[in-house]
């Protein structure tokens, strides 16, 4: 098993004709006793939106946490054609809503990478958690708790501490599950304009409509890859029921 970054495998380019950002071969992984992931050989295009598809129970989570560097392979060679580490957006329930942190001490969490959790902002810190505030339009809720929040809110503010991280690799975990149709379509139109400069989005969802919308799909069923490439060709009626059949 063997993880590299800044060496590209020899072998064809994606049928988008996107340079990948992520490329992994023979993939698997899982947790102790529990294997999850089962010889997954894929491409992340660059500057792009994937959607990962698929049951609950699928993988979509473990492979976001392996791209993430938080899940380590058990077999397999991944490759990051890029210098920085990935920003990694989990779920909003694997955060507490007993914490006791303001929207701003949340997203400055996000600059621990740069500088560590025991230091002082610096002013560059500042002005990037500044610009990820406003970016998410939740500037005036800079000093609220995040407990506080709704759930379009709460989930704002988590992507602003993804983006405070300043990656061009963004990770998301059903950033859009349980929140309004408004909130929805604020975050859709935020990932759109993040791919326009340049960020490669990857997003774990539920929401076919999402999944249609994105440059490219993979639909994952039992930790296995049953289908890759643009969300037209992956997404068909027959490959989502054989995907969502009981085992």
């Amino acid at each position: 098993m063997k993880i590299m970054f800044n060496k590209p495998l020899p072998s064809p380019p994606a049928p988008t004709h996107r340079t990948a950002r992520v490329r992994f071969t023979r993939l698997s992984a899982g947790y102790p006793g529990r294997p999850v992931l089962h010889q997954l050989t894929a491409e992340i295009p660059a500057s792009a939106t994937t959607a990962l598809v698929g049951p609950n129970g699928s993988g979509k989570s473990t492979l976001l946490g392996v791209l993430a560097g938080v899940i380590r392979p058990t077999a397999g060679d991944l490759h990051h054609d890029g210098g920085r580490p990935p920003a990694f957006v989990p779920q909003r329930g694997a955060v507490a809503d007993t914490l006791p942190l303001t929207v701003r001490q949340t997203v400055e969490m996000g600059r621990w990478g740069e500088r560590g959790p025991w230091r002082r902002p610096t002013r560059r810190d500042r002005a990037t958690v500044d610009s990820a505030l406003d970016r998410l339009h939740i500037a005036d809720l800079a000093r609220r708790q995040l407990g506080e929040l709704s759930g379009g809110q709460r989930q704002r503010a988590l992507i602003a501490q993804g983006l405070a991280q300043e990656s061009d690799l963004l990770l998301l975990d059903e950033p859009t599950t349980g929140l309004d149709p408004e909130a929805r379509e604020r975050i859709s139109t935020l990932l759109t304009e993040l791919v326009a400069d340049g960020v490669t989005v990857v997003q774990a969802t539920h929401d076919l409509e999402a999944a249609r919308s994105a440059d490219a799909c993979l639909l994952l069923r039992d930790g296995s890859l049953a289908g890759q490439g643009h969300p037209d060709g992956v997404l068909t009626t027959a490959a989502l029921a054989e995907a969502w059949q009981p085992a």
